[in-house]
């Protein structure tokens, strides 16, 4: 199967300016494109990628000379307009907003390859096509793949590539098991293992409220602005990760030791919706929970099953069958009429 790594780069002075100037191509080309898209539309024609790309290749970037500086790789603008492309299609099909200019220092990524030719990656330094070698903080498996994309996360950046493995299913010590989200136990699982919710966001919350107050009070466009801003964006970074760290636990010791994971159907954009828990929810992660879910499964040899969201899960006795007419959220742990079982609502 088709698995994806990403790991930090350990770069110097010299290529961490080397990788804002990839960046910045891809942006101005990202920008350019959109910019030329929307005039084209107003004047009664249908752009494409296709044709922007074909008409900056041939009028505007040779006129461009600071795109063809030495050791820049030239398909981080032909990646920019595939980018273009499918920001296109996903607001066509209703997935997504118009799309938006890029600003620099914000989402900083591009992508490049070998020209077709497999990039042969492992251990701690690997070769960028046309870059220059760079080092990583952590081994990376040795194989190859068709094209790496770089990006930045407040003031380090990240490689992330995709790989063919072959996986194999691990033994199961449990056949079934069903998991019940929610904000106070992150998940109950039928087994009777529960995993508590750590509340990443909210134990952050008063130094998140300080970095920000800081980042306010300075003078706008002033270096100390900036210092603030990439210490308040390595704060968000850190409770991102310690938050994807414990669902990927969760999700890792799912997969390999059951069979069948059955999961609720969650209406998670609705339960946004809900002033008073959006942050409590946002916090628990439950998309990227069940993002995880689906690939872990093809990778350990399991089957998700998908419950339908308005199953009385929480009411439903899983001894008897009994359900009970009405529960409020405050009711954390019922017994059951017919069979004098405990129930968890979860």
């Amino acid at each position: 199967m088709l698995l994806s790594i990403k790991t930090k780069l350990k770069l110097n002075k010299t290529q961490e300016i080397f990788m804002a100037k990839h960046a910045g191509i891809a942006r101005f080309t990202y920008n350019w494109g959109l910019a030329t898209w929307a005039y084209l539309y107003n004047d009664g024609l249908k752009p494409n990628k296709y044709l922007l790309k074909k008409f900056f290749n041939n009028h505007v970037k040779p006129e461009l000379t600071w795109i063809k500086e030495k050791g820049i790789c030239q398909k981080i603008t032909q990646y920019a307009f595939d980018s273009l492309g499918e920001a296109f299609q996903r607001f066509f099909q209703g997935q997504s907003k118009y799309p938006n200019f890029k600003k620099k220092g914000k989402n900083d990524s591009f992508t490049i390859d070998a020209g077709g030719k497999p990039i042969p990656v492992g251990g701690t330094s690997i070769k960028l096509p046309t870059i220059a070698w760079v080092k990583t903080y952590e081994g990376l498996p040795h194989t190859t793949c068709k094209s790496i994309t770089i990006y930045r996360t407040a003031n380090s950046w990240y490689i992330a590539f995709s790989y063919e493995k072959e996986c194999q299913p691990t033994i199961k010590d449990h056949d079934v098991v069903g998991v019940d989200l929610g904000v106070k136990e992150l998940a109950t699982l039928s087994t009777g293992i529960t995993f508590p919710n750590p509340k990443h966001y909210k134990q952050n919350l008063a130094k998140l409220q300080r970095s920000s107050k800081v980042y306010c009070r300075k003078a706008s466009c002033s270096n100390n602005k900036h210092k603030a801003k990439i210490k308040l964006a390595r704060h968000h970074a850190r409770i991102a990760n310690l938050r994807k760290d414990t669902i990927h636990k969760l999700t890792t010791y799912l997969c390999k030791n059951h069979a069948k994971i059955v999961v609720e159907d969650l209406n998670v954009s609705g339960m946004l919706s809900n002033n008073k828990l959006a942050q409590a929810i946002a916090d628990c992660g439950f998309y990227e929970f069940k993002r995880q879910l689906e690939y872990k499964a093809k990778k350990f040899g399991c089957e998700i099953i998908i419950a339908d969201r308005f199953y009385p899960s929480s009411k439903t006795c899983s001894h008897c069958g009994h359900k009970k007419d009405s529960l409020s959220l405050s009711e954390r742990i019922y017994r059951s009429k017919c069979s004098n079982h405990v129930i968890a609502s979860g």
